[in-house]
């Protein structure tokens, strides 16, 4: 076995001109189909969740202390509770319409990998 060889082959390959795979298009079509929703999620619920610490901070007087910020206080935390607990429903309808989206060709690619 010849070691400096396969070392050679394995530096030309990281310099060769790579084309684009129908796998490697595969996957970038099936991120294209998910990214929208997962980056939503992540936005829409950090920002609820900070929105419920907020408002816990006031209910609990951190912030505060008086009886009207206490009403705040759990004004927005129920707000947060909502925001949080539609979140998972948002990203499914959101990642139900992109999958929708790219059906088609990421069938069609997927039967053309699979040679059908």
């Amino acid at each position: 076995m010849n070691t400096d060889k396969i070392y050679a082959e394995n530096i030309a390959n990281e310099y060769s001109h790579k084309s684009a795979s129908k796998v490697v298009a595969l996957k970038k079509l099936d991120r294209l189909a998910k990214m929208p929703a997962t980056v939503f999620t992540w936005v829409f619920g950090a920002a609820f969740t900070l929105l419920l610490g907020l408002g816990m901070c006031f209910a609990l007087g951190t912030l505060g202390g008086t009886t009207t910020t206490f009403v705040v206080g759990i004004v927005l935390g129920v707000i947060g509770i909502v925001g949080v607990s539609v979140n998972y429903p948002i990203y499914k309808k959101i990642l139900e319409a992109g999958k929708e989206k790219y059906a088609s060709d990421i069938l069609q690619l997927a039967k053309e990998i699979s040679g059908e």
